[in-house]
């Protein structure tokens, strides 16, 4: 409710550290916050996004660690190098699929590095946009969220109108 009184335009679920599942309070309100405005999360913010979408998460063996790995966009087949920072992902097989599609993979290992909500303005991406070691690869990804976030601005206004 609080997140809401100040009529964000989108919300953006950044990076941090630890363990997804421990962060209950953070996955309930992204739960609650599920169709009200677009969302975006990066690294443990696609972990929580992951989450409060029903999925699982699981710890890696290693972790995904530096400024090289390679993630492919499933959408356009384009291959990013990545700059990560995590020991957890999302299982994949806990995922609704008829809700929600795995958008990006890690090509090392084949983990799921983004998703993307089938009908809701929602999306993530397990890696770091922002560290652009490609170093422009990923920032296409913020241009989907603007515009995200100016398509709701305008189905509002058009609500607005038809009343």
């Amino acid at each position: 409710e609080e997140i809401l009184k100040s009529k964000p335009d989108g919300l953006f679920l950044s990076n941090g550290p630890g363990d997804p599942a421990a962060v209950t309070y953070a996955i309930d309100t992204v739960k609650n916050l599920l169709g009200k405005l677009p969302i975006f999360g990066i690294c443990l913010g696609h972990q929580i996004l992951g989450l409060a979408l029903g999925g699982k998460t699981y710890k890696l063996k290693f972790g995904h660690r530096g400024a090289n790995q390679p993630v492919m966009d499933l959408a356009t087949r384009r291959v990013a190098i990545t700059s990560q920072n995590h020991g957890f992902a999302v299982d994949e097989k806990t995922l609704n699929s008829g809700e929600v599609e795995v958008s990006h993979i890690n090509l090392n290992d084949k983990t799921v590095e983004g998703l993307r909500h089938k009908k809701l303005p929602v999306f993530s991406v397990q890696y770091h946009p922002e560290a652009s070691p490609g170093p422009h690869d990923s920032l296409y990804l913020f241009d989907e969220f603007k515009k995200m976030m100016n398509d709701a601005k305008l189905n509002i206004k058009n609500k607005d109108v038809i009343k």
